[in-house]
C-alpha cells in the first residue's frame, strides 16, 4: 500500500516527534543521543532547515522544525535513516529503530510555534529528569545552546521563540528572562493548559481557525489523500463547510444579520443549504445550526420540496451558487 502524503510547502513549520520502536530507549545512552544530534545537524545542511527547539530523551524526540524549501519528507527520509543505520552498525544489530513513521504536526509561525518551543525546552521537567530551576543544564536540549550564542550550530535559531515571550532579544538578558519564564510556565497549569500542552503531540496542525482554514484552502487533495483520524477529519470538514457557506451567502448578499432576520424556510438559506449537500457531505445539524433553520428536520424537509419543484424562487437562487465547491 502507497505511504499516505505529507503537506510540504516553502516556509512550513512543524513539531516532529517519534519514538523508538516498541517504546524502546535507543537515546538510553549518551553516545547515541550525540549520534542522533550529528544526524540531525547533517541534515539540516543538507536540506536547509533551521531548528527552532529540539530535545532527545531516552525514547523519543522532538523537533520544532522549520523547512524553508518543500522538503520535509526527503530530509526525514534521510535523517531516520542515516541515524537507524548507524544505530544498528554500532551495537551490531538489525531492524527497525524507530517505531514507525514520524507525526509531524504542521504550526503557525509566532506565538503557536513559540508554544511548541517552550513545550519541547520543558519536556525534561515534565519527565522528572531535571527542576526547571536547572533546565539549562539538560545536555540533550536546544535550550542548552541558548546561553552559547557564539558556539550555536548555524542551522539553531531562538530568534522566535525569544519573540514569542514578549520579545525578548537574544542577549544575556533575554536568555536570564527566558528561563524565569519557563520555570514560571512549567508550575503554571492553566498557562499550559492555554498553550495546549496536552494536544501539543495531537492533531494535523497548530493554529489559529485562519491558519487551519488557508491550510485546508490550499492543501486540500493532500489533506484529504493523509489518512488523518477522525476527530481531525471532522475538525478540517467543518472549516471546508463554513468557508464554502461563506462563499454562498457572500454571492447571495446575505450576512449573519440575516441569517437571524429571515423566516427558517427563506429561499436563500433553502438554496444554499441544497446547495452544500449537493456537493458535500454536510450534515442536517450544522445547516441548521449555521443558518437558523430551526430542527434540522425541516433542512430535510425544504430541500426535498426545491427537488419536487415546490421551490421555485429557491432554485431560481441555487443557480447563483452553482459554482460554488468545497
Amino acid at each position: 500500500m502507497a505511504r499516505k502524503l505529507r503537506i510540504q510547502y516553502p516556509g512550513a513549520f512543524y513539531h516532529v516527534i517519534n519514538r523508538g520502536n516498541y517504546r524502546s530507549d535507543i537515546f538510553a545512552s549518551e553516545g547515541a543521543k550525540d549520534a542522533f544530534l550529528t544526524c540531525l545537524g547533517e541534515a539540516c545542511k543538507k536540506t536547509g532547515w533551521r531548528v527552532h527547539a529540539y530535545v532527545i530523551m531516552r525514547n523519543h524526540y522532538h523537533l520544532a522544525l522549520e523547512t524553508p524549501a518543500a522538503n520535509l519528507v526527503d530530509g526525514m527520509q534521510w535523517l531516520q535513516s542515516t541515524f537507524a543505520t548507524r544505530f544498528n552498525r554500532l551495537r551490531k544489530e538489525k531492524g527497525h529503530v524507530f517505531q514507525g513513521r514520524y507525526h509531524a504536526i504542521l504550526v503557525e509561525s509566532g506565538a503557536h510555534l513559540g508554544a511548541v518551543a517552550h513545550y519541547i525546552h520543558l519536556n525534561p521537567v515534565r519527565a522528572r529528569i531535571v527542576d526547571a530551576s536547572a533546565l539549562a543544564n539538560y545536555n540533550w536540549s536546544s535550550l542548552q545552546k541558548l546561553l552559547q550564542l557564539g558556539a550555536r550550530p548555524e542551522w539553531l535559531t531562538f530568534a522566535d521563540t525569544l519573540a514569542s515571550v514578549g520579545e525578548l532579544c537574544d542577549s544575556q538578558e533575554g536568555h536570564a528572562a527566558y528561563l524565569d519564564y519557563l520555570a514560571w510556565l512549567s508550575k503554571d497549569k492553566s498557562a499550559q493548559k492555554a498553550f495546549a500542552f496536552d494536544r501539543m503531540c495531537n492533531g494535523w496542525a497548530m493554529g489559529s481557525k485562519v491558519f487551519k482554514e488557508a491550510l485546508i484552502e490550499e492543501q486540500w487533495q493532500a489533506l484529504a489523500d493523509m489518512g488523518i483520524n477522525e476527530v481531525d477529519a471532522a475538525e478540517m470538514k467543518k472549516m471546508a463547510w463554513a468557508r464554502a457557506l461563506e462563499a454562498c451567502m457572500a454571492a447571495l448578499d446575505r450576512d449573519a444579520y440575516t441569517v437571524t432576520r429571515d423566516a427558517k424556510s427563506a429561499d436563500w438559506k433553502v438554496a444554499i443549504a441544497a446547495h452544500l449537500r449537493a456537493i458535500s457531505t454536510v450534515k442536517n445539524p450544522w445547516l441548521a445550526e449555521q443558518l437558523n433553520m430551526g430542527d434540522p428536520d425541516g433542512v430535510s424537509r425544504y430541500v426535498s420540496e426545491l427537488r419536487r419543484g415546490k421551490r421555485p424562487a429557491a432554485s431560481e437562487l441555487m443557480l447563483k451558487i452553482a459554482d460554488i465547491r468545497v
